[in-house]
């Protein structure tokens, strides 16, 4: 797929540095017609709504914090690894919610009982202390066990009494993931063999079921589990990892085969984990969304839905598919597209406001949810 060639912005461009707090710290009060009292999101950089940007980190993840991040809808960098939304506000959106505030981007008394988000942007779902044994560099010492300490945190102040924590909790919803992707992008992208890694695919799965036990022990009733979306078709994964060699590629679609089929391995793990538990679990609704399967059709038919750019990333550091692991996004030297809403890829391994858009009504509105997520709120 022919790219357009890619021009950069003036760097003179003035927006306001308006805190996270001002934006979304905002109590919010529902009532009993809402479809739940409160949401609760878990996960990595592809639902981090401000998270990271609170965490000191010396990574290339710091990067969140400065322009083009969030130009498209917010005009200034939000924490959001995009240019815009990302999957989780448009469920909020569909919804009614306003979107989910970070949780460590507002002071101490802020009221997050209509809902919080606690993903971070380099979370792993296997705890940290798994990859510094084997000498695996993190991004951030984020783990989903991190974010249900949090969680556990944060539940004093959410109700009093263990009926009212029973009942508030019993009807909020809870959406674990999409986790587990930089378990397998931190070892591959520092030599580990794709053999090794899928070694780590169970304990991955393992990981994130036990975590949806531990929620279920506080009362969630009501969850969401997302799968990973197809790594084998980032401008990351088919800059250091393409091989001059044909069969590499999917020929429908292009993308690295080797890495979808990681993938789909572990998607595979997870609807079988998820089956589980809704078989050990019965007062408890759960919904599996087919990111992959949202996301794998933009790929197989990108201008069906608009895309003039299937793998090259908007903002990077030039290359074949404008990724350079020297020059990401945001740091000196890197290029910024014209036009975002024409590119499924943002900045190598996160995708665009308009791809999220895309994959979010699949999952929302289409046959990418199974049962449907409407199917939490029907009486």
């Amino acid at each position: 797929m022919a790219s357009h060639p890619p021009s950069l912005r003036s760097h003179g461009l003035l927006y306001l540095n308006i805190l996270l707090c001002s934006f979304f710290c905002i109590s919010v009060t529902h009532s009993m017609s809402d479809p739940f009292p409160a949401i609760f999101n878990f996960g990595d950089s592809l639902s981090d709504t401000g998270n990271l940007k609170r965490i000191n980190v010396s990574s290339v993840l710091r990067l969140v914090n400065r322009f083009p991040y969030g130009e498209t809808s917010f005009n200034y960098p939000t924490g959001r690894f995009s240019d815009g939304r990302v999957i989780i506000d448009f469920v909020v959106e569909a919804f009614g919610y306003p979107y989910l505030p970070p949780y460590l981007a507002c002071p101490d008394d802020t009221d997050f009982q209509s809902g919080v988000n606690f993903a971070v942007g380099g979370a792993t779902a296997i705890n940290t202390a798994f990859f510094t044994d084997r000498n695996i560099s993190l991004f951030v010492n984020n783990s989903l066990f991190d974010q249900l300490q949090w969680f556990e945190t944060l539940k004093p102040s959410l109700c009093d009494t263990e009926q009212d924590c029973n009942e508030y909790l019993s009807e909020s919803l809870f959406v674990l993931g999409e986790v587990g992707g930089n378990d397998y992008n931190l070892p591959l992208i520092q030599g580990v063999s794709l053999e090794k890694v899928l070694q780590f695919v169970p304990k991955v799965i393992e990981t994130i079921s036990s975590a949806a036990k531990v929620l279920i022990g506080h009362g969630a009733k009501k969850m969401v589990v997302p799968n990973l979306i197809p790594l084998g078709c980032s401008a990351l994964y088919l800059t250091l990892f393409s091989r001059p060699n044909e069969t590499d590629f999917d020929p429908l679609n292009g993308c690295l085969k080797r890495y979808n089929d990681m993938v789909m391995y572990h998607n595979k793990l997870l609807k079988e984990a998820v089956k589980q538990l809704q078989m050990e679990h019965p007062q408890v609704q759960f919904v599996y969304n087919d990111w992959y399967g949202s996301s794998i059709r933009l790929y197989n038919s990108p201008r069906s839905f608009g895309f003039l750019n299937t793998f090259r990333a908007c903002c990077g550091g030039k290359g074949p598919y404008n990724f350079n692991p020297n020059i990401w996004c945001s740091a000196p030297g890197f290029n910024l597209c014209s036009d975002p809403s024409e590119y499924i890829d943002w900045d190598g391994i996160h995708l665009t406001e308009a791809a999220y858009h895309q994959i979010a009504n699949g999952v929302i509105y289409g046959s990418y949810s199974m049962p449907s997520l409407f199917s939490l709120i029907e009486v």
